[in-house]
């Protein structure tokens, strides 16, 4: 994922009563899939563009899972995801619908770190969102993708929902996905990973106005300017081939102005696992 990290030297404080971005498409995910476009065009293939992070080697996440969207708009916007089984992804019910944007067709990619090349790319709009999802305070930010069945080889490979009572707390879990990795800046097309902090909830939600943080989400600390960004929402937290967080918000200020949210696999996983 194009993962924003910027290195600052000093660890950023969380700043209380973050907003957070009201209408997801509208926001981030339409200038990201410009962005994106951008990049590859301009063949910035060699990772010199890329600040901090790593990007992502073929086959080290062959769960992780692109989205192109159309929407009904005919724009076009920029999500991850995670393959769980030969015909079934999840991402966030933000990707397919947002406050003011409805997804058309999702074209999940797979088995590739390119965003706009290789790999398989299967077209969809059989997509599940969770029932009580909430457009306006993102609670509930989970859906299922469903596709036609896809062979799994050495990097196209599903991961297996976190179940139980673990908050995973203080645990080291691996982020990723094709988004910005800067506020102002290092796009390019490529999928990018990196290694972020779970913290406890009642830290995270005082950073945020009331209602954004909510048991169902897990929250990864911003100590080092380490966060998903721009484009990465639906895509996967994982703690070796775990899935224990869809990637969900984070400050409307800035991406590592405070932790980043995610939602809780542990909270979702027999919804997910019944669509």
């Amino acid at each position: 994922m194009k993962l924003f990290i910027v290195v600052l030297g000093l660890a950023l404080a969380v700043t209380a009563e973050e907003t957070i971005f009201a209408d997801y498409h509208l926001e981030v995910g339409i200038p990201e899939r410009a962005r994106i476009d951008a990049a590859e065009a301009a063949v910035d293939f060699d990772g010199s563009r890329i600040i901090g992070g790593q990007v992502t080697a073929l086959g080290a996440i062959p769960h992780l899972a692109g989205l192109r969207i159309t929407l009904t708009t005919g724009q076009t916007s920029v999500c991850g995801s995670s393959l769980i089984s030969n015909t079934r992804l999840v991402t966030a019910a933000q990707c397919w619908r947002s406050r003011s944007y409805q997804a058309r067709t999702f074209t999940v990619i797979l088995g590739s770190v390119n965003y706009n090349s290789g790999g398989i790319r299967i077209s969809t709009n059989d997509v599940v969102t969770h029932p009580n999802y909430n457009t306006n305070n993102i609670n509930n930010d989970v859906a299922v993708i469903r596709i036609s069945s896809v062979t799994f080889n050495n990097n196209i490979r599903p991961i297996a929902l976190a179940t139980g009572s673990n908050d995973y707390v203080g645990a080291t879990a691996v982020a990723a996905g094709f988004g910005r990795t800067s506020d102002f800046g290092g796009i390019s097309s490529l999928a990018r990973h990196v290694s972020l902090q779970v913290i406890d909830n009642n830290t995270c939600a005082s950073a945020y106005i009331a209602g954004y943080v909510v048991d169902s989400t897990l929250c990864t600390s911003n100590s080092g300017g380490r966060s998903p960004c721009g484009g990465d929402a639906g895509g996967p937290l994982a703690i070796g081939n775990t899935l224990i967080g869809i990637s969900s918000f984070g400050s409307s200020r800035g991406c590592t102005t405070a932790p980043g949210c995610f939602a809780r696999v542990t909270s979702f996983a027999s919804w997910l696992s019944a669509q």
